[in-house]
């Protein structure tokens, strides 16, 4: 049995370039004459299309476009499996559809819809309660969709479905898995191990195709499968790019595995969803404040590599408490990676701004309150450049900043997109240290100075904070394992450091709602997938 993976990536509400991406992916089955093509989770309508699938009109759409796909389908060809949403007398199902033959042979839909984290398919879906295999062109394939596999208590303690989908497909020649599931760092290993043992447990081989793009926040990194009964994986493609991949599950050998590292995986990520934001929103350029420190460098590069240098903006907005090394910086950076640069000193509008509010503010001393001023003053005029020339503001800040609140709204949180705000601090420093692995990309003054908002005179992030490589740790396992504060300490670290952190946190959740959407590189990021309240009084 031969098997062309279509690992492709489709944009959420354009069913005509959907639909072409499956033909394209029929017509290179029939060149290669395979027995099954297979494609991602809801291929048609771009996963997840959210409350796009409350309207009648948009499930109208998918359902014609499922028909218009099948009816080009031969008798000799491919066996071609796609997913789309799908209605039937039960309501509406996350479904998978397997066309031969001019229509549409069977439907077969999604037994577990996940309800934890950036997943709501209850909120959407009816769930199928007697799953069948199909017998089509002489196979009996067992047609599971993303979820459906995941049900493993022994690799994923906290997953616990009653019902056991694989155990309905036993005794099938295949069973093909139609995915959208989300990147996270780390993930592909957990797939592999997973994807193995069910290979193992139902005795057949297991096609995994997994979407690739990024759709909003969710990044999907492809790296789609195939593995054989003793479930060592006999083919894998590409990751974060879209690919075609020709298996023969009988004489499939061991695929090489390839060498992942942390900072590699994370740039490609932030690199393939930063540019398919922007692309999908309208955006060919964009625009940030170059402060001159880490992050923005880092965020610079990315969006370089995105978009191409000639489509980066940055700007350097000096401020009185700006030190001059920070635009000799940035302005060095920005010549390096050949991005446009501009300089536009604040110094007047926060004067003005201060004019304004002298009486207001007669016989009370300099705080947060100017600092934010400048800050803000920055946004303005941020803001101003992406109306003016319709460029697709990035935001710069880390998690780490996100978490506790320093950050400032209206300010250098103002925009359109948050690209590294998933990534904690001390990885910031670690992707600044990989691009420079070859070549000094972004100046060793931006990486070795301690990090300064230089909103303040002599002001650091460490000394207004704590020491980042104390932070960090405490907001990982807050934030990323939802350790209780007594259990972080009894790990050994400072009850008043856990304190303070978490007390920040819990502070700072209305910044974050009001934050730019962000792109998810961790298992608990800030975005869709964190539901807490902002009007409770619950403290630890």
């Amino acid at each position: 049995m031969r098997v062309l993976m279509a690992q492709v990536s489709p944009v959420v509400g354009d069913l005509d370039g959907n639909a072409t991406l499956v033909l394209e992916a029929l017509a290179a089955g029939r060149r290669h004459g395979v027995d099954i093509v297979l494609l991602p989770e809801m291929v048609v309508s771009g996963y997840p299309p959210r409350d796009l699938l409350d309207y009648g009109g948009f499930l109208d759409a998918c359902e014609q476009t499922c028909a218009r796909i099948a009816a080009t389908t031969r008798q000799d060809d491919p066996v071609l499996v796609f997913g789309s949403p799908y209605r039937d007398e039960h309501g509406l199902r996350n479904a998978a559809v397997v066309a031969h033959g001019g229509r549409i042979h069977a439907l077969r839909f999604k037994t577990l819809l996940p309800t934890y984290d950036v997943f709501d398919e209850s909120r959407y879906f009816e769930p199928e309660t007697q799953p069948e295999s199909v017998q089509v062109a002489g196979m009996k394939l067992g047609v599971t969709i993303c979820e459906d596999l995941w049900n493993d208590t022994e690799l994923l303690p906290g997953y616990r479905y009653q019902r056991e989908p694989l155990a309905y497909h036993v005794g099938c020649d295949v069973i093909l898995n139609l995915s959208a599931s989300p990147f996270h760092a780390g993930k592909d290993g957990l797939r592999r191990a997973l994807f193995g043992r069910r290979a193992r447990q139902a005795a057949a081989p297991v096609v995994f195709v997994n979407q690739v793009g990024g759709n909003d926040e969710l990044l999907f990194d492809g790296r789609s499968m195939a593995l054989g009964v003793d479930g060592e994986p006999i083919a894998i493609a590409a990751a974060f790019a879209p690919d075609s991949v020709v298996v023969d599950l009988a004489q499939g050998r061991p695929a090489q595995l390839p060498s992942v590292d942390f900072e590699g995986e994370i740039d490609a990520a932030l690199t393939m969803g930063l540019r398919d934001y922007a692309r999908r929103c309208g955006f060919r350029t964009a625009v940030l404040g170059l402060s001159g420190g880490i992050d923005s460098a880092v965020v610079c590069v990315l969006a370089a590599r995105a978009l191409g240098p000639e489509n980066v903006t940055a700007v350097a907005m000096p401020g009185p408490y700006s030190a001059e090394e920070s635009t000799t910086d940035a302005r060095q950076l920005a010549l390096n990676l050949g991005v446009h640069f501009d300089v536009l000193p604040i110094a007047p509008a926060y004067e003005a701004y201060r004019q304004i509010l002298a009486q207001r503010f007669e016989g009370r001393s300099f705080d947060v309150t100017e600092e934010n001023l400048q800050a803000r003053v920055r946004g303005n005029l941020i803001m101003a450049l992406s109306n003016k020339e319709g460029h697709l503001v990035l935001t710069t800040g880390n998690k780490s900043e996100l978490a506790v609140g320093y950050c400032t709204l209206y300010g250098d949180m103002a925009g359109g997109l948050a690209a590294i705000s998933d990534v904690f601090k001390t990885d910031v420093f670690r992707l600044a240290r990989w691009y420079n692995r070859q070549r000094e990309l972004i100046p060793a003054n931006i990486i070795e100075r301690p990090p300064s908002a230089e909103l303040a005179p002599d002001q650091t992030d460490e000394a207004s904070l704590m020491p980042y490589d104390q932070l960090d740790p405490i907001l990982k396992l807050y934030l990323e394992e939802r350790w209780d504060p007594s259990a972080i300490v009894a790990q050994g670290h400072d009850p008043q450091a856990v304190r303070r952190a978490v007390h920040l946190v819990i502070r700072s959740e209305y910044k974050r709602w009001q934050a730019a959407p962000g792109l998810r590189v961790t298992v608990h990021a800030f975005g869709s997938g964190r539901r807490h309240p902002l009007a409770q009084r619950w403290r630890w």
